[in-house]
């Protein structure tokens, strides 16, 4: 059909151009935060760009319900401002009628954005929490870069190191700085290994260089030179240890340990792909434009929405997972709310006012039960208008 043919051609193409606008923005901010973070030293610089990759794994359920809300949005917008609407409505066409169309061209995506939150966005979250364990799990040294100033993960050490070999496991030219309980430490040394002792402890060892030791703030120091001098490292790997993340858990792992936290993660999957529908119907009745306020109103209201929505969302998981409203209760609250005001909405873009109703009534009540043509022709038009969907204002 040509009505549906067209309906969904503009639909693939907006949301062509908004996803890869939304995806470009996403992938920017992360690759700034991610740089920012590296030049830090809190993570690999080897890093960052499969950092980047599994960030994009876990916004891509978001982003997807925004490109199927703003792309239904703009495409009903536009036949309202070109006065396409005008024409389907002619045809014998309602308001209605792009309910199919609408839910046909969602239903893939909400497909995508399920697979994407029960599977992929688990599988990305592990990865990026490997990746960077990982690299808190490595020793100090390693995490040295060749010309920087570095701080050890006890925040109580600064290493600097002139070059690694590619191991990086030998350094040359360093300098080692630790200030503890009011006492200050300094240690210059020419080159200098890891090496692992029979009980598992880690150690720098130092080879020709020179210690300076005194109280922090002292002008005095006490200076002693060495041939071996051994650092032991910190090991992060008992410390950093922890419970396993809800946002990397399979659905198999959350429905097996039904705990407060693992409903409120399976509510916020559950509630990607629903919300994509939800939207998409949303965006039907709020596409209407006034040629006379302009089309920003909607459009500001449409955004104002979908925060309020995604916000409340957002709070009903919190309150599930703090014990405060059930599972069974909080899963569909806020999407049943939802659905409420896309009910009421298409009633009153449907439905002709009660106000002009009640004019109608009135005026053929005063002529006696008959009208003159000027009349008949404007409550024929009126009534073909109610019957189109058009919304008399």
């Amino acid at each position: 059909m040509l009505f549906q043919r067209a309906l969904r051609r503009d639909l693939s193409n907006l949301a062509g151009v908004i996803f890869a606008t939304l995806f470009t923005i996403m992938v920017t901010t992360s690759l700034i935060r991610w740089l920012g973070r590296a030049a830090n030293g809190l993570v690999d610089t080897a890093s960052v760009l499969p950092l980047i990759a599994f960030g994009a794994i876990n916004f891509l359920s978001v982003l997807l319900v925004l490109t199927v809300y703003i792309a239904v949005l703009m495409a009903i917008t536009r036949a309202y401002r070109d006065s396409e609407m005008v024409i389907w409505f002619s045809s014998g066409r309602s308001l209605l009628d792009w309910v199919r169309p609408v839910s046909g061209f969602v239903a893939p995506v909400a497909a995508l954005i399920a697979v994407v939150a029960f599977v992929g966005a688990p599988w990305a979250a592990r990865q990026s929490a490997e990746y960077q364990q990982r690299f808190a799990d490595r020793e100090d040294i390693s995490r040295v870069s060749a010309g920087q100033f570095r701080e050890s993960a006890g925040a109580g050490r600064v290493f600097y190191v002139e070059s690694l070999n590619e191991a990086s496991t030998e350094v040359r030219n360093v300098f080692v700085s630790q200030i503890d309980d009011k006492r200050e430490l300094i240690v210059v040394s020419q080159r200098g290994q890891i090496e692992i002792r029979p009980n598992g402890d880690r150690f720098l060892v130092l080879e020709k260089g020179r210690r300076y030791d005194g109280e922090a703030g002292s002008a005095g120091l006490r200076l002693m030179e060495f041939e071996r001098y051994g650092v032991l490292i910190e090991g992060q790997a008992a410390s950093s240890g922890g419970g396993a993340n809800v946002r990397t858990l399979t659905l198999p792992a959350l429905l097996a340990d039904p705990s407060r936290l693992n409903l409120a993660e399976l509510h916020w999957r559950i509630s990607l792909p629903v919300s994509a529908f939800l939207m998409a119907l949303l965006a039907i009745p709020l596409s209407a434009v006034n040629p006379r306020l302009g089309r920003s109103i909607n459009l500001l209201i449409a955004l104002l929405v979908y925060i309020v929505y995604n916000n409340l969302l957002s709070l009903t998981q919190a309150w599930i997972a703090q014990g405060r409203v059930p599972f069974g209760i909080g899963v569909w609250l806020v999407h049943a709310a939802l659905m409420l005001l896309i009910v009421f909405l298409f009633w009153r873009r449907t439905t002709l006012p009660w106000r002009w109703r009640r004019l109608l009534a009135w005026r053929g009540g005063v002529s006696g039960g008959s009208s003159g043509p000027g009349e008949v022709v404007s409550n024929a038009a009126a009534a073909g208008a109610a019957r189109r969907g058009d919304s008399v204002r």
